[in-house]
């Protein structure tokens, strides 16, 4: 079983930056396929990006088209820690962003793809 904690959240300007870290315990993070996804007021929560590691490098998987160039997922596995690097951020990116970590075996969008979630950490931005 992983814990997996999110931080960087905040709030900025449309078109600045933030970069979310997501540190996991209890087992490697490289042990898991990891997505972001993130939660508007009144909406589902959607996926943004997803990662996998080949041994203890990690490779993006892919990312929804709203976030697509503007966002980045990487992995560090000497800190057990995803990040997800936000730059030019509008005004629709505001919402709670959440790590999860699921089985490496699947490979699709689907929140039901994944096992554990963090808290998830709020990011707000202002237009």
């Amino acid at each position: 079983q992983v814990q997996l904690v999110e931080s960087g959240g905040g709030l900025v300007q449309a078109g600045e930056s933030l970069r979310l870290s997501c540190v996991a315990s209890g087992r490697a993070v490289s042990s898991y396929r990891i997505g972001w996804f993130r939660q508007s007021p009144g909406k589902e929560r959607e996926f943004a990006t997803a990662l996998r590691w080949s041994g203890t490098s990690a490779y993006y998987e892919s990312y929804a088209d709203a976030v697509e160039g503007r966002f980045t997922i990487s992995g560090d596995n000497a800190k057990n820690t995803v990040y997800l690097q936000m730059t030019s951020l509008k005004a629709e990116d505001t919402a709670v962003y959440y790590c999860a970590a699921g089985p490496t075996e699947f490979g699709g969008r689907s929140t039901d793809e994944y096992t554990y979630w963090g808290q998830g950490t709020q990011v707000a931005v202002s237009s």
